[in-house]
Order: structure tokens, then sequence, then C-alpha cells
């Protein structure tokens, strides 16, 4: 909203202010900046948005209000056909103040008015920002996860590879073991037969066991020659008497 003006009016009446302000204006449109007393700048701001202001609406019917306080149709074709486009992203402030010192005789303080016609960079709203940045932090603990995540499938990876090595390592020792078993099986498998024969021969020894008594019984038959013995001893002890009974002859 224009800040209300203080203090007496420029110029002689109403009239006279009303066009000191319009030719101000025009010459502020035409040129883009101009210099003058700080206190015209500062009563000459709030129209000349104004005019801005209609402009950037472009209709006929503003084109004809700013008509009445500009006269001039150069001046006026020019805002409506340069500066209002270059001003229509802008949202107020289309004019700029800048105080340049005092005049030299009366020391009266100046300042140049320009008209802010730089493009304007829409900063965000509130809402929009905080959505951004809440955004961002979803993102950014996202890409940790997933760096975390990334981080443990590698070590995942490797200690299967070094599992993978230990078990190429221990590999021999396995083998090693398979070779041992073999050879116990196959020993196994050689004593096998030996027990088969042994349960052959088996039958064998219980042959020769049936044989013991039969040597036993003819154990027993042997004692009658023995018996014979002595019929033979006496009938040698006579033979032996005979060389006595020479003697006696």
């Amino acid at each position: 909203m224009p800040k209300p003006t203080k203090g007496p009016r420029l110029g002689g009446g109403p009239a006279h202010e009303k066009l000191m302000l319009a030719n101000l204006a025009t010459a502020l449109f035409t040129h883009g900046r101009i210099q003058t007393t700080e206190t015209k700048a500062k009563r000459l701001r709030p129209l000349a948005e104004r005019m801005v202001t209609f402009a950037k609406r472009g209709d006929l019917h503003s084109r004809r209000r700013v008509m009445t306080v500009i006269r001039d149709k150069s001046a006026v074709h020019k805002l409506f056909a340069e500066i209002a486009p270059q001003v229509n992203d802008r949202e107020g402030g289309y004019t700029r103040i800048v105080k340049t010192g005092f005049r030299k005789g009366d020391r009266a303080p100046m300042a140049v008015i320009e008209l802010v016609l730089e493009p304007v960079e829409k900063k965000p709203s509130a809402k929009k920002a905080q959505a951004a940045k809440d955004k961002a932090a979803a993102e950014k603990a996202a890409a940790k996860a997933a760096k975390a995540e990334a981080a443990k499938a590698e070590a995942a990876e490797a200690e299967a590879a070094d599992a993978e090595a230990t078990e190429e390592v221990d590999a021999p020792d396995g083998a090693e073991s398979e070779t041992e078993s073999v050879a116990v099986e196959a020993d196994v498998a050689e004593e096998a037969p030996a027990e088969e024969s042994a349960a052959e021969e088996a039958p064998a020894e219980e042959v020769v066991a049936e044989e013991a008594p039969a040597e036993e019984a003819a154990a027993d038959e042997a004692p009658e020659p023995e018996e014979e013995a002595p019929a033979e001893e006496s009938v040698e002890e006579p033979a032996a008497e005979e060389p006595e009974e020479k003697k006696a002859d």
C-alpha cells in the first residue's frame, strides 16, 4: 500500500502537483531512470508502480486509465509493450530509489529513481521449502541405506570368497581322508574272504575232532599186544638157564 503523503503539496496547488508527477512518470518510463529530489522521488514511486500494475493487466480499460495520467502515447506504448512483460513475474517493487547526495546551491537531498527490470528468481514458499528439505533428507537417508546395504553385500561376498578359499585349502586333507577310507574299505574287503576261508576250514576241524575218538579207540586196543610181552619173557627165561645145566653136566 502506498505510503500516505505528509507535509505540504508539491508546486503551487493540487493541479500543479498532478502535472509535475505525470511529467516525472513520463520521463521515468521513457528513460528508465531519472534524477530528482528525494521528496519528489518518494512521491513519484506509488504513482509509477500503479501505472505499471495497470500495464501488466494489458487490457484496453487499463490502457485508458493510464492515458488519463500520462498523455504521451509513445511513453504509454513503451510501458505496455516493453516494460510490463519484463516485470510480469515480479510481485511489486517495480522501482528503486538511490540517494546520491546534496544539490549544489540549496543543499537539497538528491536521489535517483529507476525501474527494476532484472529477472525474478522465485523463492519457494515455506511449505514448498520444507517439502523440498524433507525430500532431500529422505533421498539422503535412502542413499545412506543403499550405501550400507552395498557395504553389507560386499562383506558377505568377501566372507563367501574366504570360505571358498578355506574349503579349497582343506580339500587335500579331505582327499587324504577319502583315500584312507578307500584303503580301509579295501582291507575290510580283503579280510572278508579270509574270514570266509576260515569259516570253510571250520568243518575240516570238526572232521579232525570226529577222527580223534577213533584214534582214542585205537589207543585202547593197543594194550593187548603189550600183555603178550610177559609170555615172550617167560619163554626167554628157560633159554637163559640152559647154559647152567650144561655146566653141571
